[in-house]
């Protein structure tokens, strides 16, 4: 996955505002690069979990349905950017990614893929 440094920094000011809550929402990319990131609203507004709002799960699927690639995003404000076992049982989406944003320390943005309960990393290049 691509993202540019501007869309990065986007996904963790997002997790900076909401935080101590988890933030969340979705990219819309083309080819594996990331184009748009949208923020959404996390109906729990809580620091250990979230739940996207619907109208965002929508559009994500709009942009599915029209050959977008998609990813959702949400953050971790006290923990590393890894997928927590809830964050594995709610991913409905095995071709969608999931990025995690990390405040525990230095920001970190990892992507992964989870299918059926396996996960995987994959790598994000910033340019």
């Amino acid at each position: 996955m691509v993202i540019a440094q501007a869309q990065w920094d986007a996904l963790v000011a997002h997790a900076q505002d909401e935080a101590p809550n988890e933030c969340c929402g979705y990219v819309r990319m083309t080819d594996g690069r990331v184009d748009e990131v949208f923020r959404a609203k996390n109906l729990r507004a809580s620091p250990y979990g979230y739940e996207i709002d619907p109208q965002a799960l929508l559009a994500a699927n709009d942009l599915d349905d029209d050959g977008h690639g998609v990813a959702i995003y949400h953050s971790h404000p006290r923990s590393p950017a890894e997928p927590s076992q809830t964050d594995i049982n709610l991913a409905f989406y095995p071709h969608w990614r999931y990025l995690i944003v990390s405040l525990a320390g230095e920001p970190d943005v990892r992507a992964w893929r989870i299918e059926e309960g396996n996960v995987s990393e994959e790598e994000i290049v910033v340019e």
